[in-house]
Formats: structure tokens, C-alpha cells, sequence
């Protein structure tokens, strides 16, 4: 198969930083939200600020400067899917981002998760194409190598409780069908979703910092597929005090590095 191909080599024909130049006062951390209506209500919370946008072919993606306990953070909403997503944080990486703190919904594939539940993935099952251009073919890749016990002390801290396990990505959510549930399922998987694997061997290639958590939406667990919150406008108060973990885990890895 054409995926198995991969060259690792760095240079490619068209690069990000051919077409994006280094960003003025472009802070390190950048934390993404998928959900427009949670990412408009965080920026509204924190009277966050546009500081240049991310330009493609389908408009321009603004990004906000975000200051939360005396630290400023790029906050961009991330786009759904792998290819569109990995392109955007390309970009923004050449435009200066070492860090990604990213956030975002996920169907369920155990009904024990409650809604709006945390999940912490630790592995992610290759079933989608970006992340076989960014890393060597393999079923999965292993996510969230670093600052995962940042989180989890995140969490205790401020009352939530988290499920750790193995996320599904993959390209076609329509083709999600009952016989790939059980299979992904018998490999491990806890929940499904569009981008991490290819997040993961991106930030990879890049050497760049990724962390990625998610929060339960829709249950696939279930003789007939149940939406719960998986609506933008549901639970909006609930998702918007989840994203300000990410905050939190910023703050955390600020204050370690910079003691």
C-alpha cells in the first residue's frame, strides 16, 4: 500500500516555512479548542486578543493572545479532521509555536465514561492517513509522552476525575460502523476521534512539545448511537471550566521550566 512509503526525510518540496515566516511576539505555548462556541466563550473569559492569522485556502483562522496567571498563550481553534488540523499547526509552528496543549470532544466507545467525562489518551490507533507521511507505518502510535502526570495532578486538583487508554483516530467518522466499533474496541480503544494519532507523529517530526485530552461526547457504546453533548451549545458552562484545565497544565509546565 502507498501509506506503507514513508520517507522521513525533512525537506519536502513545499514546506511551512516557505509560505509562513516567523510570527512577531508568537508565544510558545499555543492551547487549541476544536469547538468554536467553547473557543469564543474561553476568548471572551479571558479577553483574548488577535494577534495575526493562520491563512488557507478555505479563509483565515485568527489567532488570540490569551494571558492566564501573568503568562501569555496563543488560543486557535484547531480544525476538525487530521489533514486540516496538522496543516494549520504546521503553520503555526513555523510561526514560532513550540508547544500544543490541544483539547476537543470524542465519541465514546464505553458507556461506563459518563458524559463530559475526561479522557487522557496514551495510545492512538492509526485509522487515518496524515500520520503515515510523518512516521513509519505501524497500527498505533504512543501519545502524551510527557506531562501526563502534570494532568492528572491538574485534575485531582481541581475535583475531576480521568480515564487513561487507547483513542481510535480515524478519517471517515460516517464509516464509524458497528463491526469497526467491536473491532477497535477488542484493540483497546476507549473512545474515537479525528486527529491525534496524526497530531502525535507530527509534533514527532517536528520535535515539537504535544499534549492532547478530550472530553466524552457522543456514546457509540450503545444499541442505538446516543448524541448526549456532543452539540457545541450542550453543557457549554461544563466544556468551558474543562478548557481551563488547559490552562491550568500550561501554568504547571511554565512554572517547571522557569522555576
Amino acid at each position: 500500500m502507498l501509506l506503507t512509503e514513508f520517507d522521513p526525510t525533512e525537506e519536502a518540496v513545499i514546506n511551512p516555512w516557505n509560505t509562513h515566516l516567523p510570527a512577531e511576539n508568537c508565544p510558545e505555548t499555543c492551547i487549541s479548542i476544536f469547538s468554536h462556541h467553547l473557543l469564543q466563550r474561553i476568548a471572551e473569559v479571558m479577553d483574548a486578543k488577535p494577534l495575526f492569522p493562520v491563512k488557507d485556502a478555505n479563509g483565515s483562522w485568527p489567532v488570540y493572545e490569551a494571558s492566564y496567571k501573568g503568562n501569555r498563550y496563543a488560543l486557535f481553534m484547531a480544525r476538525v479532521g487530521a489533514p486540516a488540523c496538522v496543516g494549520d499547526f504546521e503553520d503555526l509552528i513555523a510561526m514560532g509555536v513550540k508547544r500544543i496543549i490541544l483539547l476537543g470532544n470524542c465519541g465514546v466507545l464505553d458507556k461506563s465514561i459518563c458524559d463530559c467525562g475526561i479522557i487522557i489518551p496514551t495510545l492512538a490507533l492509526r485509522d487515518e492517513g496524515t500520520s503515515f507521511h510523518y512516521a513509519p507505518p505501524s497500527d498505533s502510535i504512543p501519545v502524551n509522552r510527557r506531562y501526563i502526570p502534570e494532568f492528572q495532578a491538574v485534575c485531582k486538583e481541581h475535583g475531576y476525575s480521568y480515564v487513561t487508554g487507547t483513542t481510535w483516530t480515524t478519517d471517515a467518522f460516517y464509516r464509524e460502523t458497528k463491526q469497526k466499533v467491536a473491532a477497535r474496541k477488542a484493540m483497546g480503544a476507549v473512545c474515537v476521534e479525528m486527529e491525534c494519532a496524526a497530531m502525535q507523529a507530527m509534533c514527532d517530526f517536528r520535535k515539537v512539545e504535544f499534549f492532547q485530552f478530550l472530553y466524552a461526547g457522543d456514546n457509540l457504546d450503545h444499541p442505538q448511537w446516543d448524541p448526549r453533548s456532543l452539540s457545541g451549545l450542550s453543557r457549554l458552562s461544563d466544556k468551558e471550566r474543562i478548557a481551563l484545565l488547559a490552562f491550568e497544565l500550561a501554568d504547571q509546565i511554565s512554572r517547571s521550566t522557569n522555576p
